[in-house]
């Protein structure tokens, strides 16, 4: 059997959700995200967790895990990363409701945690 190798990518994956009828959530911990200081170049190290109340679709893992190695090489501010990938998580999933939590390494100093929230019918939708 052949192995596939597979890269960063920017598409997210969905199935459809077995409870549609439901609420309940699914949590993630992905204590592996890189990025780029836009400023300096440096890396910057990061925790993110995801927490949603599905609607019709969940997100693949496998999908998740190479959108989010995608970012290794781009340059975010912390803030903006962190709401990038909850408007692209509620863009693709339309869930009940999702939050996310960046917690980043310390750099200059200086340990820093971005919180972005959605809920249906509240706040900005992308």
């Amino acid at each position: 059997m052949k192995s596939k190798r597979s890269g960063p990518s920017k598409t997210l994956e969905t199935f459809p959700n077995p409870e549609p009828r439901r609420d309940y959530e699914i949590c993630f911990t992905c204590p592996e995200f890189t990025c780029r200081c836009p400023r300096t170049g440096q890396p910057d190290f990061a925790t993110f967790r995801i927490v949603y109340v599905p609607d019709r679709l969940c997100v693949e893992l496998k999908s998740l895990k190479l959108y989010l190695g995608s970012f290794r090489d781009e340059g975010h501010f912390h803030e903006a990363v962190t709401n990038l990938i909850l408007d692209d998580l509620v863009r693709t999933l339309r869930p009940r409701s999702l939050e996310i939590e960046g917690d980043f390494n310390v750099r200059g100093g200086i340990h820093t945690v971005v919180r972005a929230r959605y809920a249906r019918g509240r706040g900005r939708r992308p």
